[in-house]
Formats: C-alpha cells, sequence, structure tokens
C-alpha cells in the first residue's frame, strides 16, 4: 500500500488532521483526524514509500513500548480506518 499524495497533516489541539491541499483531495463529507500514534505513523508513509500492517508495526516497536500482537493489531487497525478514508491505495 502506498499513501495518496496531496494531503497535509495539522495539529488541532492533541489531535491532528488531514487536510486535502487540492480539490481532488477535499471531500467535505469526511474530516479525517488521527490521534499522536496515527499521525506518527502517516508521517512515515506520505512520502509515498510502500507499507503493510508489518511495516507500520515495526514503526510502533521503534517508537513505543508495545507487545508486537499489540503493535500488529493497531497497525491493521489503522490501515482499515486509512483505506475507508480513501487515504491510501
Amino acid at each position: 500500500m502506498t499513501a495518496k499524495q496531496g494531503f497535509k497533516l495539522r495539529a488541532l489541539g492533541d489531535e491532528f488532521i488531514l487536510v486535502g491541499e487540492s480539490i481532488e483531495q477535499i471531500n467535505f463529507n469526511k474530516m479525517i483526524t488521527m490521534n499522536a500514534t496515527a499521525a506518527y505513523l502517516w508521517r512515515k508513509v506520505a512520502d509515498g514509500q510502500p507499507f503493510d500492517a508489518q511495516r507500520l508495526a515495526d514503526w510502533l516497536l521503534e517508537e513505543y513500548e508495545v507487545s508486537r500482537e499489540q503493535a500488529l493489531a493497531d497497525s491493521q487497525n489503522t490501515i482499515d480506518t486509512w483505506l475507508n478514508a480513501g487515504i491510501i491505495e
């Protein structure tokens, strides 16, 4: 999978929002919000490099003290959310 290009991550209090930078990415029916952990992962994939749940889990393990099983489960949930939002392909 890869992140779709044309989005900018912006801080909004303790949360983050993903903002489309061109008209093709704007969908006013959906606001994409992320917590700090999801934003950390988005920064890792935003340059377009390919990733999968295992790669996201590896990044989580580098940054946070969690079990591999929890990191992998969280990574798959993040991917599912991003797919549903249409921000990765």
